[in-house]
């Protein structure tokens, strides 16, 4: 499975450049295609929202065919869009592409988790979709960075070649990897499955403490980074540099908690993983409610990043034993429900912020992470437990 993990690490990396390149250059995006900033924001909504709504159909696909196959043709749409968006005569062909992209990468991230659960054992899953996470955040990060140097030397255009040319090499690397790796045996394409696989995935009642956990957690954690800046500004700190070092703080704590990550599966019991990840994200909402300085925020976000990983990486792994043999769909259902609760996090907070205030609203959003952590850590105790249910 090592050279397959590579594999797949790659695909997902450069997904996740794709993911996150448009975020810098939005004002120059409006500005090249004569739309307004907050319409040109709207190719982020383009993009996610096809990811979420694709996941039910791909999820099925992944369980009817090849996986490898699934990515490797998901890859050539990514960088297929990547040349439209680079070519892109108006916003509409733009928003095109980025629907195109979206729906791609639906068929990637999740199903590379099911291929993981169908080639790895339960005991070295947490560690292998660690590796896998690590290529993401570093996708994540390098991403947005990438993109503004790249944005602000050679305009937005160039940000879709870059990004499609690392696509493309990743593609031609992917397809020939995947050669010489064991072939899979898929059962065929038959719809007579769909109902009664999605039946089974509900059917295990560790499904609905899984799926509620990620939708808890990506709502209440990524939910206050949109309002992250304005909270900074109103307590003195206005340079937005600053606001992007302090939310970087959450991807550097993430990746370091894949680095170790094989120690704490060794000497950590899973329950009480999960238990910390909840109490450290709900400890750190809190401290965000006291205004600290920029610093302190920047370690705060750290400690979130990393606790994030402590509960979500062994839910992960309990996904992937839901309904074995229908890990794509249940893979599938895991991003619904982690990316719906990134989209309703923004209006949570603005909600609560309105009606209730910063420090009360913040508390809310600690105590349901300490609540997700415990549910999570009582019900999950390992990924076996939740196959003999």
């Amino acid at each position: 499975m090592n050279r397959e993990l590579i594999i797949i690490a790659s695909i997902v990396f450069v997904t996740s450049l794709f993911t996150r390149s448009v975020d810098p250059v939005v004002p120059l995006i409006a500005d090249g295609l004569v739309v307004q900033v907050g319409t040109a924001a709207l190719l982020s909504t383009a993009f996610a929202l096809p990811y979420a709504l694709i996941q039910p159909v791909l999820g099925a696909l992944g369980d009817m065919m090849s996986k490898t196959k699934l990515m490797s043709i998901s890859l050539v749409v990514l960088v297929l869009s990547a040349a439209v968006s680079a070519t892109a005569p108006n916003f509409t062909i733009l928003v095109l592409s980025r629907i195109a992209a979206g729906i791609a990468s639906g068929g990637i991230f999740p199903i590379s988790l099911a291929t993981i659960g169908d080639r790895i054992p339960v005991a070295q899953r947490q560690i292998a979709i660690s590796r896998m996470l690590a290529a993401t955040m570093c996708g994540n990060l390098l991403g947005a960075s990438l993109a503004g140097v790249v944005g602000d030397i050679a305009g937005w255009r160039a940000v879709f070649v870059v990004t499609g040319l690392l696509g493309l090499i990743v593609t031609v690397a992917a397809l020939i990897g995947f050669r010489k790796v064991p072939r899979e045996t898929p059962p065929g394409f038959d719809l007579t499955t769909i109902v009664p696989n999605y039946r089974a995935i509900f059917a295990n009642p560790h499904a609905k403490v899984c799926f509620g956990a990620v939708f808890l957690e990506s709502l209440v954690v990524f939910g206050v980074f949109p309002h992250m800046a304005a909270m900074m500004q109103e307590a003195g700190e206005t340079r937005a540099s600053i606001a992007g070092i302090v939310l970087a703080g959450f991807g550097i704590g993430g990746v370091t908690y894949t680095m170790v990550v094989t120690h704490l599966v060794r000497h950590v019991p899973v329950r009480l993983m999960m238990l910390i990840g909840g109490c450290g994200m709900g400890l750190g909402l809190a401290l965000i409610a006291l205004q600290v300085v920029w610093p302190f925020l920047f370690a705060i976000f750290f400690m979130q990043g990393f606790a994030l990983y402590l509960l979500h990486g062994p839910i992960q792994v309990v996904v992937t034993e839901l309904a074995p043999a229908a890990r794509s769909s249940a893979a599938a259902l895991h991003s619904v429900f982690f990316i719906s609760g990134q989209a309703a996090g923004p209006l949570f907070y603005r909600f609560g912020f309105d009606h209730f205030g910063e420090a009360t609203t913040l508390l809310i959003g600690a105590l349901a992470m300490v609540f997700a952590g415990a549910q999570a850590g009582f019900f999950l105790r390992s990924a076996k437990a939740a196959v003999k249910t």
